[in-house]
């Protein structure tokens, strides 16, 4: 009875199997489906890869496992691998801080498939029977997650928010070497989502809504100023924020020289030609950003018309962060 060596229903995650026969008689027949490859190994050494089709193991498709059993048609003793080359998934997470050393969360998923068979048995599976897609995600979370941990800290935290696909795509670029070292290729990452501490989202509100980094730390030391007059002694409940406009203002600008009235033609003199007044062009609208997803809305919008969120106002139509008490521009109080 001829004997057939195949993988026969493979686990979905399953990449590496053993055939737990390691005496093959010749003229064997070896079954390698479209999606995997067999390995065979003799004395811990690699010597044949076949790839997919029926073989019929001969001196012909095996000449160097032949040459090592002596040139006898007697059984030979080997052990054969069969290696998925299907593409599997893999999750993360883990935290990091952006370039502003802002503490970040984030989460996401991975797609990979073997490249190199040899390398990748050498390298990450050694002499283990069975190997699935979570054994990888263990061996390789340390090398994912240092390698996410250092690309995303080149990113500010608005690109993290704003560009989650542009930060994917160049993160994948940076991860594929580690990758290939193992024998592995990288196909795609996809980061699902990120998250920081309340007081950064605040920061993040106003830097997507100004786009300028000295107005948030200027909104900070407003903060800090007026929580130390809220902590004065007599001082009321939101003192301190009552006097946010006031603390924002600019400070006054020195008196400008009078200027003098022009003389005055003599008598008689035909009066000089009134000069055309010109009239300052209207200014159009100031635009709005939405600050949960970045794009600009219509002045005044209630809800973002690309991504649906609710926008919340103060009584004087500022933009004031979810959750606000006290409108940091106006001082108003969030019913």
């Amino acid at each position: 009875m001829v004997e057939v060596i195949e993988w026969v229903n493979p686990g979905e995650d399953e990449i590496i199997w053993r055939y737990p026969n390691e005496v093959i008689k010749w003229g064997a027949q070896l079954i390698v489906h479209e999606y995997e490859v067999a390995v065979f190994m003799r004395d811990g050494k690699i010597y044949d890869v076949l790839g997919p089709g029926r073989h019929t193991l001969t001196t012909q498709n095996l000449p160097l496992l032949y040459k090592l059993v002596g040139g006898s048609n007697s059984p030979f003793k080997a052990t054969i691998i069969f290696v998925s080359m299907k593409q599997f998934q893999g999750r993360y997470g883990g935290e990091t801080q952006t370039k502003e050393l802002a503490p970040v969360k984030y989460y996401g998923v991975y797609w990979f498939k073997v490249a190199d068979p040899v390398l990748f048995i050498t390298e990450v599976v050694g002499g283990q029977s069975l190997y699935d897609a979570s054994d990888v995600t263990k061996f390789i979370r340390a090398y994912f997650n240092e390698g996410m941990m250092k690309h995303l800290s080149a990113y500010s935290i608005v690109d993290l928010f704003q560009n989650l696909d542009m930060v994917s795509t160049q993160v994948k670029i940076k991860l594929m070497e580690d990758f290939r070292r193992l024998g592995l290729e990288l196909v795609d990452v996809k980061i699902e989502g990120v998250n920081t501490t309340d007081e950064w989202r605040q920061r993040l509100f106003w830097l997507m809504q100004t786009g300028n980094a000295q107005a948030v730390m200027q909104m900070d030391t407003v903060k800090q100023v007026a929580a130390e007059l809220g902590k004065s002694p007599g001082a009321s409940v939101g003192t301190g924020m009552v006097l946010v406009p006031q603390l924002f203002q600019q400070p006054a600008q020195p008196a400008q020289p009078v200027q003098q009235a022009p003389a005055q033609p003599y008598a008689g003199a035909p009066p000089a030609p009134q000069q055309p007044q010109q009239t300052a062009p209207s200014q159009p609208a100031q635009q709005e950003i939405c600050p949960y997803c970045g794009k600009p809305i219509p002045p005044g919008a209630r809800f973002c018309p690309y991504c649906g969120h609710e926008i919340k106002r103060c009584p004087n139509g500022h933009i004031v962060p979810e959750g606000a008490k006290f409108c940091p521009v106006c001082g108003a109080k969030i019913e």
